[in-house]
């Protein structure tokens, strides 16, 4: 018999845990995109995510002396959280095995909640294994994170609430996909009431399952999925999730890590608040579908499904937002080895906002500079390239390339070489100075222009951290005999210093 979700959805006992929450205007996102994007703030959570939904839900339609017996579940983290909150209200045991990948705040509020936490596996799919093995040896309820009607259902609510607190005609809402609960939940309500509205679905390039499986016509397991958004790492999608977006999802979205960083940054902006990468996964895929459809002045919603991210991982979203929205470009250029030529370099891309500069003196002819520059999008980017080719500099275009993003510009430096011949150093009276430079424009080309033009640079590492002062290391090449007038340049120049030349660490990994 088929199921009926609208009844379902309707009489889901959800709220005994959950709360309402709100349908929030995005101001910024929505002017950059031209259209009126609204969050559903389910970040706003108890557990601060969805998941308690479809978790109480579940458990509450429990057999009183099943659930006497305790409930069982395997999760990445947001699930266990809302089945750890849902047992503590309905007084029974729970169990919750989790990947050892799981990030830690997701593993110590489960706990905290008196749940008991097994760690088993990497990844959802081993979890799930062991949380099977240990149901049947325990006796306890297996409460899914996605593929069961109940979870199905309160996950719904969601739908239910995005219609009744929309006071403009929808043209589509975003939702992400890991197993697919929440999508299925959602698409079954909105597409029961008003079909005319869109469901758009929106996953990691790397943990692609429910496209992947709509395309082939059956359900598919993926071979490994990425971590970075771990809420929704499922290798294989539920069967009644996959039945159910097979024939009411309108599309698939997917999104990279870089611009699932953006979206972060962008709900950050507009909200003050902080999702997790998988949270924040239906707003980059807004912002995708906007930039490939052209939609222009329509109302979309996007869920913002999840906040429980590591503290530690915002550095690479920090890191990665830029490039994500295509405002940074990532830039290799090869420049001659002679003074002067780091100036005219900054000279050649004119005013614009350098966010990195990396490069280690290494060959006597040419020099390789890592380089970030700032700019608005990517005909941008074809701009500075062309210009800084015309110029005759060499010029490759990083900011697509994961390794030079995720390692090389670490690892720019090391020893400048010695010289052919002699064997002495290149990188002969070589000192190492330490500056807080203002984040303004200008800035640099100061330092420069206020320089000896036959100083050598022979080093300079500089990263926009988004402070007030930009930290730059920089090694020159100053004869002894100039060192009284290199002390006037010093305090000509009025920039906080420090003489790094004795520090150990430089003569260890670049003297």
């Amino acid at each position: 018999m088929a199921i009926d979700y609208l009844e379902r959805i309707l009489n889901s006992r959800v709220y005994d845990v959950a709360v309402e929450t709100p349908l929030e205007f995005a101001p910024k996102l929505s002017a950059r995109l031209a259209n009126r994007l609204m969050l559903k703030r389910e970040d706003m959570q108890p557990v601060f995510s969805f998941k308690l939904r479809g978790a109480y839900n579940k458990m509450a339609n429990l057999p009183a002396q099943v659930l006497k017996r305790g409930v069982i579940a395997a999760s990445a983290g947001n699930h266990a959280q809302g089945v750890a909150l849902a047992a503590q209200k309905l007084g029974c045991r729970a169990v919750i095995v989790m990947p050892v990948t799981a990030p830690r705040i997701k593993v110590e509020a489960v706990a905290a909640r008196g749940a008991e936490v097994v760690l088993h596996g990497d990844s959802f799919t081993d979890a799930r294994e062991h949380a099977r093995a240990l149901e049947r040896r325990l006796r306890l309820a297996f409460v899914h994170p996605y593929d069961d009607p109940d979870v199905i259902a309160g996950q719904g609510t969601i739908g239910m609430e995005i219609l009744r607190q929309s006071t403009r005609t929808l043209h589509a809402v975003f939702v992400a996909i890991g197993g697919g609960g929440l999508i299925s939940g959602v698409a079954s309500y909105i597409k029961r009431l008003q079909p005319e509205i869109k469901v758009i679905g929106v996953q990691p390039v790397d943990s692609d399952a429910m496209r992947r499986s709509i395309a082939a016509g059956r359900r598919i397991v993926l071979p490994h999925v990425g971590l970075f958004a771990d809420a929704v790492a499922v290798r294989q999608v539920g069967k009644e999730t996959f039945r159910i977006a097979r024939t009411l999802v309108d599309d698939i979205v997917l999104v990279d890590a870089d611009e699932t960083c953006a979206a972060i940054k962008d709900v950050f902006e507009d909200t003050r608040s902080i999702l997790e990468p998988a949270g924040a996964l239906a707003v980059a895929g807004a912002k995708s579908y906007v930039a490939r459809t052209r939609v222009h002045g329509k109302q979309l919603v996007a869920i913002a499904c999840g906040a429980n991210a590591n503290f530690d991982r915002l550095r690479f979203v920090a890191e990665r937002a830029e490039v994500g929205e295509h405002r940074e470009a990532i830039l290799a250029v090869t420049i001659p080895e002679r003074p002067g030529s780091f100036r005219k370099f900054c000279t050649t891309l004119g005013s614009r906002n350098i966010t990195e500069f990396n490069y280690r003196m290494a060959d006597p002819v040419a020099a390789h500079v890592f380089v970030g520059v700032e700019v608005n999008d990517r005909d941008q980017t074809a701009a500075i390239l062309r210009k800084l080719r015309r110029h005759g500099l060499r010029t490759l275009d990083l900011s697509d390339n994961e390794m030079a993003k995720l390692h090389v510009r670490h690892l720019v430096g090391g020893h400048a070489p010695r010289r052919q011949g002699d064997g002495g150093p290149l990188a002969d009276n070589e000192l190492l100075y330490r500056f807080e430079f203002p984040e303004r424009p200008g800035a640099l080309m100061k330092f420069l222009s206020n320089m000896r033009s036959d100083w050598n640079i022979s080093l300079f590492h500089y990263r926009n951290q988004g402070a007030d002062y930009g930290r730059v290391l920089v090694g020159m090449q100053v004869p002894p005999r100039e060192m009284g007038e290199f002390r006037r340049f010093l305090a000509k120049l009025g920039y906080p210093y420090v003489d790094e030349s004795r520090n150990p660490a430089y003569r260890l990994f670049l003297g």
